[in-house]
């Protein structure tokens, strides 16, 4: 005797048999069953009929292994050469099926749906790092943004400001709908650039308005006259900038203000220096000195200003190679934030 798992609609197709002289006896609806490490023991085998028990329709399975089903319908018959079936049919086996189907093609189309969103961020953010670097007289930069993911949550800009400025932003954000606001930010650059202030309120109501709550971000907005080497900044709650001078002294360009977007009512004040040949500046996120060793050592702040003072003789652009090369070589595993660094260095005459 044998006992076969059919679903209803192949059911079907056996009663349909059955009114062609096939000879079975159907029993009423199941209670629930556990499958158990039985032996198979078929109604069909001893011509008796009930509600069928762990006992009687038990596949072979793992010592111990339970799987509940639910009631379906149990029929015994003889074929014409008189070999004895036993059909277990479960109404469930089809919805459950459809069902997972269904969950499946759900599934499918919601990865779609985020792998579509991050292509549209990726080009987004794109848009943010700068393509062209304005040239100036007295002053050589570079910047680099690596991403830990498809879509970051570094940022940096130079921006063209006219009259022989430059605006040099580097950030740190949070939250959906950041880039956009980023996007949207830069493109007000030309209504606020003689107001650092007023450009900065306007970020941060765009922050405000444009992305979820508890969003935010932190960032670094210095501008750069190149007439006469000064630099006036805002850091908006984020890590200091470095300011390594020709005589190896270090300035940091501590925060000003606090980070954007979690306030609707925000302001600033602005801090200045004046660059002179050989200064370098450097500004960064925390996926550099948050970078870890095998042992579950930081990076740290001292290691990037170590590693600025070996490489300063360099050009701007080798200067920036070389440190992110210093915190890879020290971070050898796979990177788990992103790492963005400006380096700005103030020519000898």
């Amino acid at each position: 005797t044998q006992v076969v798992f059919i679903t209803e609609d192949v059911a079907a197709k056996f009663r349909e048999w059955s009114k062609r002289g096939v000879r079975f006896h159907r029993v009423p609806r199941l209670k629930r069953i556990k499958y158990e490490p039985q032996p198979a023991k078929s109604a069909a085998a001893s011509g008796g009929s009930g509600a069928q028990t762990s006992d009687s329709a038990a596949p072979a399975m793992s010592p111990g292994e339970q799987s509940p089903i639910w009631g379906g319908t149990f029929a015994a018959f003889k074929d014409l050469d008189g070999n004895s079936f036993g059909l277990m049919s479960f109404d469930h086996v089809s919805r459950e099926i459809e069902a997972q189907r269904r969950a499946i093609a759900e599934k499918l189309e919601s990865e779609r749906r985020v792998a579509q969103e991050l292509e549209i961020a990726k080009q987004v953010q794109a848009r943010l790092f700068p393509q062209t670097l304005p040239p100036l007289r007295t002053l050589e930069y570079a910047g680099i943004c690596l991403q830990a993911r498809e879509v970051g949550g570094d940022y940096y800009d130079f921006l063209e400001l006219g009259r022989e400025r430059l605006g040099l932003v580097i950030g740190d954000v949070a939250g959906k709908g950041i880039a956009a606001a980023l996007l949207m930010a830069r493109s007000q650059c030309a209504i606020a650039l003689d107001q650092p202030q007023r450009f900065l309120r306007s970020v941060n109501q765009l922050f405000h308005e444009n992305t979820t709550d508890g969003a935010f971000a932190t960032l670094i907005f210095a501008e750069y006259d190149d007439k006469v080497g000064r630099l006036r900044y805002a850091n908006c709650g984020h890590l200091s900038a470095l300011l390594l001078r020709s005589d190896d002294t270090l300035e940091r360009l501590d925060s000003t203000c606090s980070v954007l977007g979690l306030f609707k009512e925000w302001d600033c004040s602005i801090g200045e220096r004046r660059l002179l040949p050989g200064d370098t500046l450097a500004l960064y996120t925390d996926g550099i000195t948050e970078s870890f060793n095998g042992a579950g050592e930081e990076f740290g702040e001292q290691r990037l200003i170590e590693a600025l003072r070996r490489h300063r003789e360099l050009s701007s652009q080798a200067l920036l190679a070389s440190v992110v090369d210093d915190v890879q070589q020290f971070s050898p595993h796979e990177q788990q934030d992103d790492i963005t660094l400006i380096v700005a260095k103030c020519r000898r005459n």
